[in-house]
């Protein structure tokens, strides 16, 4: 059995009338990387600052460890955190901002040095020991801060958006270093993202959060294919899942959706006849064909080419996003023939909104 090495247990936290934290209850076993998403607001960053202990919490427990940590203050919790604006010295040279917790506790500088070639080294930053922090780029300097909390040997890796302040191939390549270095290292990490490609391609667990409640938690893949509800179905992937109401068909096999002309779509499945609900359709399991083959017809608003895919906007109400993995020659104006494979459809509950 796994080793659990974080685990919350009914944590909230309120800034006066305002609830941030409602109930939150996750595990994180010894060694996975686990990422935590959601728009602005929604409680992330509070969640991993009270894991830290920089937020003290309102009810529940923290335990790192096995032990409980409420009352704990930051630095005796074993974790690290990487801030999003870095947080170097900028009056210390590389080394000496890597090995800085190592010199609070006593460690001789030679081997404080030691350590710091070591984590150059995996880090990267070999030949960068004696310069400042303001003479690297914002890839060398999230490195550092990356470095410093590797050297401590921590029992938790907390990462607060640490790619943010970074250009968008820059941070490509660091979120593929930040995965590298957590499986090199056999780490805990918990990473806090708005920006669900990085939750999706870099985190072994995904948690979705929306107004201080975890909406859904799972593999990544999981949450892509059987999302809980329609934020998480329209929070994760890109584009964003396409949502058209409509309405069961007498037969419960078929769905009447509210587009021009009401197109009658096979489900595969059965449903309820009459119930009312939101269909999800994810751009890429949208295709076009012939008219004469095409599930619903519609007009093109606006076509975009990539040069290896082509995104293409429907002239409807609400506009439908398709993405084709090949060069198209349609254009604006035309009349498309679109196919919705029925094992792609995705029910909502047009009330709730929670999965069928």
């Amino acid at each position: 059995m796994s080793e659990t090495q974080i685990e919350l247990t009914n944590i909230n936290k309120h800034y006066g009338t305002f609830h941030a934290l409602k109930d939150i209850n996750l595990r994180i076993e010894k060694g996975t990387f686990v990422a935590l998403v959601g728009p602005s607001g929604c409680g992330k960053s509070t969640l991993l600052r009270s894991l830290a202990g920089l937020e003290s919490i309102s009810g529940g427990a923290i335990r790192i460890a096995g032990e409980v940590v409420n009352q704990v203050p930051p630095r005796k919790r074993d974790v690290a955190m990487v801030f999003q604006s870095y947080a170097l010295y900028p009056h210390m040279k590389v080394a000496e901002n890597l090995t800085y917790s190592l010199r609070l506790r006593g460690v001789s500088k030679a081997d404080a040095r030691k350590a710091a070639e070591e984590i150059a080294t995996t880090t990267g930053l070999t030949g960068l020991l004696d310069r400042y922090p303001r003479e690297l780029s914002g890839g060398q300097r999230q490195r550092v801060a990356m470095g410093r909390a590797i050297i401590r040997h921590p029992k938790a890796f907390l990462f607060d958006e640490p790619l943010s302040n970074l250009d968008a191939a820059l941070r490509v390549q660091m979120r593929k270093e930040i995965r590298a270095l957590h499986d090199r290292l056999g780490a805990t990490s918990v990473y806090v993202t708005h920006d669900q490609i990085e939750a999706m391609t870099m985190a072994d667990y995904v948690v979705v959060m929306r107004d201080g409640i975890i909406e859904q938690q799972g593999r990544p893949l999981e949450l892509y294919d059987t999302p809980a509800n329609k934020f998480v179905a329209g929070f994760i992937g890109s584009p964003a899942m396409n949502f058209v109401t409509g309405t069961i068909a007498a037969s419960g096999a078929d769905v009447v959706l509210d587009l021009p002309d009401a197109p009658v779509v096979a489900l595969g499945r059965q449903a309820d006849p009459g119930r009312k609900v939101l269909v999800g359709l994810r751009p890429e399991h949208l295709s076009l064909v012939p008219l004469e083959q095409a599930s619903i017809k519609v007009p093109v608003l606006v076509v975009e080419s990539t040069g290896s895919m082509t995104y293409v906007t429907t002239d409807t109400t609400p506009q439908l996003t398709l993405v084709e993995q090949s060069r198209s020659d349609i254009k604006a104006g035309d009349n498309v023939g679109v196919r919705i494979e029925p094992h792609h459809i995705h029910l909502f509950d047009g009330a709730t909104e929670k999965a069928i």
